[in-house]
């Protein structure tokens, strides 16, 4: 590695470091209401998103992952896998990226997972990293929009919601995605 990269990726390392310190301290009752608030949200701003949901085989939700960058970046969160509106396994989600970037956000996700190969292939992996492991598409769906109405060809559909802050954009491709025990 070259000496100009060393400084950065220092400074990467620290922040994923400092956000794992600080999420240390969640436990899985937490986490769950933390979900429980985050499905909420979803199926309040989301039309027909309640539908949605009982339609999939599974979903894992991130009530919050927190990004940031300054030309290095990171993102950093936790959630859980629910299957049959059941909490099966927690998971952290962790990603780097180089490049322009200038910013920190927050926001939630939910990935469904619409076959049952799809989520058993999640499930039984070891380390799942998006675009490697499977490809996800990242749902753009808009506010009128019910997404019931909407034909989904992946069988893993992402959505991204209650965004704060401001850095553009949001990529999962190359996102980590582990089981943790809270």
């Amino acid at each position: 590695m070259s000496m100009n990269l060393y400084k950065p990726m220092t400074i990467l390392f620290m922040f994923i470091l400092t956000f794992s310190w600080v999420q240390a301290n969640n436990n899985g009752e937490k986490i769950n209401q933390e979900v429980n608030l985050a499905i909420e949200k979803f199926k309040k701003d989301v039309p027909g998103g309640n539908t949605f949901l009982k339609k999939v085989k599974g979903y894992l939700v991130f009530p919050k992952v927190y990004k940031g960058g300054l030309i290095i970046g990171g993102e950093y969160g936790k959630g859980a896998l629910r299957v049959q509106n059941k909490t099966k396994y927690f998971y952290s989600i962790t990603s780097a990226s180089a490049g322009y970037q200038l910013g920190a956000q927050s926001y939630s996700m939910l990935i469904a997972f619409a076959s049952d190969a799809a989520l058993n292939n999640f499930i039984n992996s070891n380390g799942w990293e998006a675009g490697v492991d499977g490809s996800i598409v990242i749902s753009d769906w808009g506010k009128a929009k019910d997404i019931t109405s909407i034909s989904y060809e992946k069988p893993i559909i992402a959505f991204v919601f209650g965004e704060e802050g401001l850095m553009a954009g949001v990529s999962i491709e190359g996102t980590k995605f582990e089981k943790i025990m809270p």
